[in-house]
């Protein structure tokens, strides 16, 4: 790992603790025993930092999936591995973090957001056209309607004003959503593989 990738990963897990707005420049370069001077030659601010530590993690998501889907028996192991990383990543996020982000970054978030939810519907829409063909998902469903519906509740979730979490615990609630999208979409087959796995969220 070079000192940007260094850069990167710690700050990201800086953000996902403390939230966007309380960590400052000051405190990354403090953390990654670096210089202030040296910090701004990796990035020109604070928003492009963001913007590098949000495309970065795009990146090694789509690397995380990749390796699940090749590490999965079928279509709805696929999916339930899937949550298990979520969820994981789920606990890491603190509560600030995307009002942070919503608030005083929005153009990035909006940027950010726009190929996070296109790299995610293209998990999904794969994942069911292939859970199709192994006959455990039903042959009827509409691939690209089903996908978009799968991104539009996920993207719920993490919304603060539709799911407050002083009421709802965010783990619970992906946990919810794979369940409510696998038993809608499920065989007769897959139902069975499901009840064997369903432990797993």
């Amino acid at each position: 790992m070079d000192l940007k990738e260094k850069v990167l990963s710690n700050s990201f897990d800086m953000f996902l603790r403390y939230g966007v707005k309380s960590v400052t420049m000051d405190d990354i370069a403090r953390e990654n025993g670096i210089s202030k001077k040296t910090l701004y030659q990796l990035v020109n601010n604070k928003a492009d930092l963001i913007r590098q530590i949000f495309k970065a993690h795009i990146e090694e998501e789509e690397r995380a999936f990749e390796a699940i889907k090749n590490n999965s028996t079928n279509a709805i192991e696929e999916m339930l591995n899937i949550a298990l990383h979520v969820t994981q990543t789920l606990r890491k996020l603190g509560p600030n973090t995307i009002y942070d982000l919503k608030k005083y970054y929005r153009n990035t978030w909006e940027k950010m957001e726009a190929l996070h939810q296109q790299h995610v519907f293209t998990i999904i829409k794969e994942n069911i056209e292939a859970g199709k063909k192994q006959k455990v998902y039903r042959k009827d469903l509409n691939t690209g309607i089903i996908a978009k519906i799968y991104v539009g509740m996920a993207t719920l979730i993490v919304d603060e004003l539709f799911f407050p979490l002083k009421k709802f615990n965010r783990e619970h609630l992906f946990a919810e959503l794979i369940k409510y999208h696998i038993y809608g979409i499920a065989s007769d087959k897959g139902l069975r593989l499901l009840k064997k796995h369903i432990d797993v969220v």
